[in-house]
């Protein structure tokens, strides 16, 4: 097929056209996938995500931050090694001092995607170990057990 130079303009147009357009699908995409992100609160009062967390809860926190939620002890002094042991998730730790989406990337990404990779810490990332609607469970578990005036205040930084 011989193509003449109006055949080949058209074809490398169509060919453009084609690729911004594909561009411009994967662009809203990602857009929809961060507004859903970002938009996520912590599903504390769906009965089955809290079992499912406390479940997941068991199976991969428990070790370090407690069966019961207590944390390490001295949790707020540093060890011989420079690092942090284990904090509670109870309402006597500070989890509740920090808003969903920062909690949730804490667990994905581990606490250095909040603080910076120079911070010292056994916590690991766990982006590929659960999935995202795991990681939502496992806080739905955590805050379904806090009193209710700490999960009033706990709502507060997620209307900042």
């Amino acid at each position: 097929m011989v193509l003449n130079r109006f055949n080949k303009i058209s074809l490398i147009a169509a060919l453009i056209l084609i690729v911004l357009l594909t561009a411009l699908l994967l662009n809203q995409q990602t857009n929809s996938a961060q507004n859903t992100f970002q938009s996520k609160t912590i599903p504390y009062q769906d009965a089955v995500a809290v079992a499912n967390g406390q479940a997941i809860y068991q199976q991969q926190c428990a070790a370090c931050h407690g069966a019961d939620l207590s944390g390490q002890a001295n949790w707020q002094k540093r060890n011989a090694q420079g690092y942090l042991p284990a904090p509670p998730h109870n309402q006597t730790g500070h989890t509740w001092h920090h808003a969903d989406l920062q909690l949730f990337t804490m667990v994905k990404g581990g606490v250095q995607a909040i603080v910076g990779t120079d911070y010292r810490t056994n916590m690991m990332a766990f982006d590929t170990i659960l999935t995202d609607e795991e990681i939502w469970a496992v806080l739905a578990y955590i805050k379904s057990t806090w009193p209710q005036e700490i999960i009033t205040a706990h709502n507060r930084f997620n209307e900042n």
